[in-house]
């Protein structure tokens, strides 16, 4: 019998494989990325606009590399669509990558980090100050029920404000719905949803309106700045195309260190690439916030792979954050 997760990987997989056509083995000089929505995703887009994996890929010598794209939105759709070897990196959650790199046995790693920045829980029901204040009706809208970022975040809270083994008590009023979508339904305060677990800049977007506030910060619940989402690919990707995974690699830590040094231009190109509505300076002003910080460097990644492990999400367990990185990465002090 399938299980939930595996259910969800095989419907995801029938919509994901449509994007881009599998192979069964790649020449180097090709990659496949994903994105979704927010600002973590900057480095992409700066990757993208400034043709940065082009620029490494022929300082090594790969002239023609061909660089496709795909928006998808949810973990599941991420990784089904990685699995299929429809992509060859994805962009998605450490609570997705974590779930794949179990489910693989760990042939899945990550590559890079794209930020840290924080995760807000907003609502717009008054009553709702901390998590007790829920109702089974209030519905709280994240990417992916049960493995996307968002959801783990939700239940690491959930575990803290009821204690331990209570970890699911809100996993019922957990509903997918991506970021803008969400978003739109909370301000419109006329859906089941009450609540959303969201990032930058839709939370800040949400707080702007008086009927919205804010409940935690991720920050709150794990102690500090966290890496909530990562770049991922498979070992077997990353040893068939070890030239073009160094020009991606490069390509990350570049755009990385551009965005801190050019924080004003940074936003520009994520209005620009993202055809975004939004006013620049509003953009620029999350990207300077002092919560925000653009690196490659996993920070507080196992802490979500101790977490799911001890609450039996996972069955393989990490000794370290080595564990299930690729090499590059390990000279950095991450964690």
């Amino acid at each position: 019998m399938m299980t939930r997760i595996s259910r969800l990987f095989a419907a995801s997989a029938l919509a994901a494989a449509a994007l881009f056509p599998a192979f069964a083995a790649q020449a180097e000089g090709l990659i496949r990325l994903s994105q979704q929505f927010g600002t973590i995703y900057l480095p992409l887009h700066v990757i993208r606009d400034q043709k940065l994996i082009e620029k490494h890929a022929k300082a090594l010598g790969l002239d023609d590399v061909k660089v496709e794209w795909a928006q998808l939105s949810g973990g599941d759709a991420i990784n089904a669509a990685l699995l299929s070897g429809s992509i060859d990196i994805a962009a998605a959650g450490i609570g997705p990558f974590l779930t794949l790199w179990d489910r693989t046995q760990g042939s899945v790693k990550i590559v890079a980090g794209l930020a840290n920045q924080p995760n807000y829980l907003v609502t717009n029901n008054p009553d709702i100050k901390t998590l007790k204040d829920f109702k089974a009706t209030d519905k709280i809208a994240l990417p992916a029920v049960g493995v996307s970022v968002q959801a783990r975040i939700l239940q690491m809270a959930a575990e803290k404000e009821f204690g331990a083994g209570n970890q699911n008590k809100l996993d019922t009023n957990m509903v997918t719905l991506a970021h803008p979508d969400a978003t739109a339904a909370l301000l419109s305060g006329s859906t089941e949803i009450t609540a959303h677990l969201s990032n930058s800049p839709f939370q800040e977007q949400a707080l702007k309106d008086p009927k919205v506030h804010k409940i935690f910060s991720s920050y709150d619940i794990l102690g500090g700045a966290v890496t909530p989402t990562y770049l991922y690919a498979t070992t077997k990707w990353q040893a068939e195309n070890p030239k073009t995974f160094q020009a991606f690699f490069e390509a990350v830590k570049e755009a990385s260190a551009w965005i801190e040094a050019n924080k004003k231009a940074a936003a520009d190109t994520y209005i620009r690439v993202e055809k975004s509505k939004l006013e620049p300076a509003f953009v620029q002003s999350l990207i300077e916030s002092p919560d925000s910080k653009f690196t490659i460097i996993p920070a507080k990644s196992f802490a979500f792979a101790d977490f799911l492990y001890r609450t039996d999400a996972l069955k393989r367990k990490a000794e370290s954050w080595k564990d299930y990185t690729f090499e590059p990465l390990h000279a950095e002090s991450g964690s």
